[in-house]
């Protein structure tokens, strides 16, 4: 309880907020490098998921190659990147180390939530005549928007979570007061810091949760569906109708289903 007790009055101390080295000014640095990150990994992994699940081709290797980054550890990536010619060039050996490690998970559940969108639904909307892109826009991704997010919500975590790496390489964050705390042998600071940092990715966390169910575009029937059979029981229903539309006296209804996804 001691370290604890120290930690709380370390965080109490307005002294410690205050500055360039002070917890907003790191949490400010901790927020912008983390977001990068997550942004960069996003725009290098979601295409390349969404577009291998469309096709239905391609993403077993994908996801295998992605899972290279979960096998070598961020920390090594770092210290190789940060001895090479990169080492100087700022923040980019932590950026890259953590894109790395965002990208997995990124693509695994966006690859998977694309793969596991209903099939009746989508042979509908095929039926409907709708263009590659519009299928993959209107149906595919609302389908697999729930996995989508997952994906999101584990990599930012891992990445506000792991950022504190960057302290190690001369960067910026929250990681620096714990560095800094073994420097001055300051348990309390050391434990003030992570502290900091795990309340930041639960933050993050609940964060996320919340823009995910105010950013659903199945919400509507995520929520009628649970009356059913579960979260998508409604869904499959819709999907069992929809594909009725195979047969022409059935048409109209399938598009009234397929209407109701996009």
């Amino acid at each position: 309880m001691g370290a604890v007790a120290g930690a709380w009055q370390w965080l109490t101390a307005g002294a410690n907020w205050a500055g360039e080295k002070g917890v907003w000014h790191r949490l400010g640095e901790h927020l912008w490098l983390s977001g990068l990150c997550l942004v960069i990994a996003c725009l290098i992994a979601l295409p390349v998921a969404l577009w291998l699940g469309h096709l239905g081709k391609g993403g077993a290797l994908a996801v295998n190659l992605s899972n290279v980054g979960r096998a070598v550890p961020t920390y090594a990536v770092l210290v190789l990147l940060t001895l090479s010619p990169l080492g100087s060039q700022g923040d980019w050996p932590t950026v890259i180390a953590l894109v790395l490690f965002a990208v997995p998970p990124l693509l695994t559940n966006a690859y998977l939530g694309m793969r596991e969108a209903d099939r009746d639904v989508i042979e509908a909307a095929r039926g409907m005549g709708m263009s590659g892109p519009q299928l993959l826009l209107r149906v595919e991704i609302p389908l697999a928007y729930p996995l989508i997010m997952t994906g999101i919500r584990s990599a930012a975590v891992q990445v506000v979570a792991t950022a504190t790496l960057a302290a190690l390489a001369g960067g910026g964050g929250l990681g620096r007061i714990i560095t800094a705390g073994f420097g001055n042998y300051d348990t309390a600071q050391v434990v003030a810091g992570a502290l900091l940092v795990a309340v930041l990715a639960l933050a993050v966390e609940g964060a996320l949760v919340l823009a995910d169910r105010a950013c659903d575009p199945m919400r509507g029937r995520r929520r009628a569906g649970r009356g059913g059979r579960g979260g998508r029981g409604g869904l499959r229903t819709d999907a069992r109708t929809a594909s009725r539309t195979a047969a022409g006296e059935r048409q109209g209804d399938g598009a009234v289903a397929v209407r109701k996804l996009t």
